[in-house]
């Protein structure tokens, strides 16, 4: 158990509006319609609905999204095939196809509250895969989804893979989701902002950054 000094300080830094990534989601969500903006880096302008030809040339996507939670919310990447009609996969009770998806985000290792207190003062043991509620799209908050091509997707998909396996910390300040986020989106040329800012702010001004 933490010290009561201890307890207190990370209890006073939970409070804070400050950006950070956290495994549960609540009920509540505001959900922002997929968008594909332009951008100079990485990806050529796409439209978001593309034509068959568009469809035929770049069948994958990467989405920047942020998620609700119960606290201040989550950031992380989706990344795979898009359907036959050019949209991010989802089944009929809105989560994402698995066998045509894959989820990165940074968060603490665990589903309890501890480590992510602890997380605001020390770096805490992470995982990066998906955690609760990134696969489901009613706990949208905001998103940029960028469709790629078959090369563009292999790239960065290895560059997501390896970042995932030397990403073995969080810190809500020091590395946390949208640290992580922001070296996936540093990698294909993006403008970013600060990591600091909450999940649903970040990605709604990466998206405006690079449009």
């Amino acid at each position: 158990m933490l010290p009561s000094f201890l307890r207190l300080v990370a209890a006073a830094l939970l409070s804070l509006a400050v950006a950070g990534c956290t495994s549960t989601a609540s009920t509540s969500n505001s959900v922002m319609a997929n968008k594909v903006a332009s951008s100079d880096g990485f990806v050529q302008a796409a439209a978001y609905a593309p034509t068959a030809t568009a469809a035929l040339s770049k069948p994958y996507f990467i989405s920047f999204r942020a998620r609700n939670a119960e606290s201040y919310g989550h950031t992380f990447v989706v990344f795979g095939k898009l359907d036959a009609k050019g949209r991010v996969p989802y089944d009929s009770q809105g989560v994402l196809v698995p066998s045509m998806t894959e989820v990165a985000g940074l968060h603490p290792a665990s589903t309890s509250v501890v480590p992510y207190m602890i997380g605001h003062i020390l770096p805490v043991p992470s995982e990066t895969g998906a955690s609760d509620g990134d696969t489901e799209r009613a706990y949208l908050l905001a998103e940029w989804t960028i469709p790629l091509t078959p090369a563009q997707y292999n790239e960065i998909a290895s560059y997501i893979h390896n970042l995932q396996a030397r990403s073995p910390v969080w810190n809500a300040v020091t590395y946390n989701c949208s640290a992580f986020v922001s070296d996936i989106a540093r990698h294909m040329g993006f403008k970013t902002p600060s990591p600091l800012n909450l999940p649903k702010e970040y990605i709604t001004e990466l998206r405006d950054m690079n449009s």
